[in-house]
């Protein structure tokens, strides 16, 4: 859904950060390549990603959905130089393809990929994180936040994707759509929590920014 013209999307494209050649490599690829590359961040939301990575300049990073990889690389453009990234992908067929883009970056030996459920892996994580991104099964947003809210430093990041879901948020929820109304939930969540504070920014699906307070 888009919720710019195509025009005025294509002109906030053109007159930001020019997507680097690794990625674009990777954008092209997935398409070939990888069922749903809707799922890929792209060229805008991954400039997004990257100036706020560099503004935040994280030590350690934990990303929850791999895809292709395409987020990864724009979140360690920021990295601290002896910094980290965690990344969590149920998919084992993606594995080998993350690696090969991880590997061509200058960040690969920065990169930690974890493969299976991630309400299982986070609770065994010993670092302390700068700046989270949740981009996987939205039905378990709430529980993700939950678990990384006690693993995050003062002052962090807490970056969630698609949480205006399509536009499905304003619109009456069916009894069967699950995921629109853990969405729902979610940003309420994000909204009233007193350990957060957030702002909801109308990027591509919706990206949340949130601090630890």
């Amino acid at each position: 859904m888009h919720f710019l013209s195509e025009e005025l999307d294509q002109y906030v494209t053109n007159h930001s950060e020019n997507e680097p050649d690794l990625l674009v490599q990777l954008n092209r690829e997935t398409h070939q390549k990888i069922l749903q590359p809707r799922m890929l961040s792209g060229h805008f939301q991954g400039r997004v990603l990257s100036m706020l990575s560099k503004i935040i300049h994280p030590t350690n990073i934990l990303e929850i959905g791999t895809y292709t990889g395409y987020a990864t690389l724009c979140l360690a453009e920021g990295l601290a130089e002896n910094g980290t990234i965690d990344t969590l992908d149920i998919e084992e067929e993606l594995v080998d393809f993350q690696r090969k883009y991880f590997d061509k970056s200058q960040w690969g030996a920065q990169i930690t990929q974890h493969l299976g459920d991630a309400l299982e892996i986070i609770p065994t994580l010993t670092k302390k994180y700068d700046l989270v991104f949740i981009d996987a099964d939205k039905e378990n947003y709430i529980n993700y936040f939950h678990l990384i809210l006690p693993i995050m430093n003062k002052g962090g990041i807490i970056l969630s994707d698609n949480v205006l879901w399509s536009g499905k948020v304003l619109e009456e929820v069916k009894p069967s759509d699950i995921t629109t109304k853990i969405i729902l939930e979610y940003n309420e969540l994000l909204k009233n929590d007193e350990r957060v504070e957030t702002v909801l920014l109308p990027i591509r699906d919706g990206l949340t920014f949130s601090r630890v307070r």
